[in-house]
């Protein structure tokens, strides 16, 4: 397909990172279009383990040109910071290139988001405090500093100031907090973040456009997941960006006609970080075993994930909101040791049956999962790489879920590595 959206399909970590990667195999540009360094994806090679938030996942592959879209906020610092890690172990970053429409993370984004998390306490979202929902916020009210107003220092500075005015008042008489200092801030973003991203800066828009003309195959890649949607997830405990494949159009510059297939990926079982609700939460030893296998903790943060099971109400209408041409299921040996796994089928709320996502959130904090349940395969799938060696009750799981979602699954994750999946179908 010359343009593919790859996006996650519960509540991220689905392992976007890890089929973006092999199908980049086959791709010329990889382009970010929406979130900022709250989101970090793991790709691993051989030996080797990448931990990426900013950066690509096609960044691996010299061929590859790996564009950040205007849709992203980025932090020159961090972005600077993964450079240098990839550059240092030996991964060419040369070809990245950066939209000037993309916005700026700056400090006083990342000090309102600890403090307001703070003052949320109890009704606290669980947000990263990178700054990311600040900046996000700057910019819908038009007051943001954006990636090409580093290359104009009275501009940038114009805006700072015009910011800080703002930012200033609300530290000093809400938070009783000190002031920062635009100095300071101008010293670093001007200075070595100017330098080390000028090259790099440029009219991603242009070279989207361009490939799509020479018939270049094109990966866009999202952070997050379909359920961590400003408007389409289980609000308010989501980011604040889109992660839905339509954000791909917004967040690059394409229209919805140059969108050729949607992969989305889904882990054989669920988990969330931070608040909000979750039909299908484990707290007991089963939800424990999926978190230790399976390594359920935040790439960036530390953070324990929370485990579930499989919920196919979700999917059912993340294929919906994603127009969803195929699946890719990751993770599906971390259920290798259980003697039972489930798949939700449907809810029940109020003594009512649901096969549909309630549109309301008090419905969904209290829905009871009904689920299917299958017997565990009991055996390792960490060496499987044809269909025909899945075990008989892992292949009956995944055609159960293909039949619950309606969208066929082509490949299956069964290990961390780069080789370790199956292609299930071609879609």
């Amino acid at each position: 397909m010359p343009a593919t959206v790859v996006v996650g399909t519960q509540w991220g970590d689905e392992g976007k990172g890890k089929f973006t990667d092999l199908l980049s195999q086959e791709t010329d540009l990889v382009v970010r279009y929406q979130g900022g360094h709250n989101a970090g994806h793991t790709i691993v090679v051989g030996d080797e383990s990448y931990k990426l938030q900013l950066v690509p996942s096609g960044i691996l592959y010299p061929h590859i040109t790996p564009l950040i879209g205007n849709g992203v906020v980025v932090d020159p610092r961090v972005l600077i910071g993964e450079l240098d890690m990839l550059a240092s172990r030996g991964i060419d970053t040369s070809k990245l290139r950066i939209s000037g429409n993309a916005h700026l993370i700056l400090p006083y984004h990342q000090e309102i988001d600890g403090l307001t998390e703070r003052y949320l306490g109890r009704n606290k979202i669980g947000t990263t405090k990178r700054g990311i929902g600040p900046a996000y916020a700057d910019k819908a009210t038009r007051i943001g500093l954006r990636v090409q107003d580093l290359l104009d220092p009275s501009i940038f500075r114009q805006k700072l100031d015009g910011a800080l005015r703002e930012k200033n008042q609300v530290f000093a008489k809400v938070y009783n907090r000190l002031p920062l200092d635009a100095d300071e801030i101008a010293e670093i973003y001007l200075g070595d973040c100017r330098a080390r991203l000028e090259p790099l800066i440029t009219d991603t828009v242009g070279i989207i456009h361009r490939a799509l003309e020479a018939g270049q195959r094109i990966l866009f890649e999202g952070a997050q997941a379909t359920f961590l949607d400003l408007d389409q997830g289980t609000y308010p405990y989501v980011t604040s960006s889109n992660p839905v494949a339509g954000g791909a159009c917004t967040g690059a510059g394409v229209g919805p006609r140059h969108i050729d297939g949607v992969l989305g990926v889904a882990k054989a079982y669920v988990t969330r970080v931070g608040a909000g609700p979750f039909p299908t939460e484990l707290f007991d030893d089963v939800g424990d075993h999926i978190v230790t296998v399976g390594r359920e903790f935040g790439t960036n943060t530390g953070r324990r994930r929370r485990p579930g099971w499989f919920d196919a109400v979700m999917l059912r209408h993340a294929v919906r909101l994603n127009s969803l041409s195929e699946l890719a299921i990751a993770k599906l040996d971390v259920l290798d040791d259980l003697d039972v796994v489930r798949i939700c089928t449907g809810y029940e709320i109020d003594g009512v049956h649901h096969d549909d996502l309630p549109y309301h959130q008090s419905d969904l904090h209290r829905a009871v999962p009904v689920y299917r349940d299958f017997p565990g395969w009991k055996t390792s799938l960490a060496d499987v790489r044809d269909r025909a060696d899945l075990p008989a009750r892992a292949a009956d799981y995944l055609g159960f879920l293909e039949e619950q979602v309606g969208v066929p699954v082509t490949l299956v994750g069964v290990g961390p590595g780069r080789d370790q999946y199956v292609r299930w179908s071609t879609p």
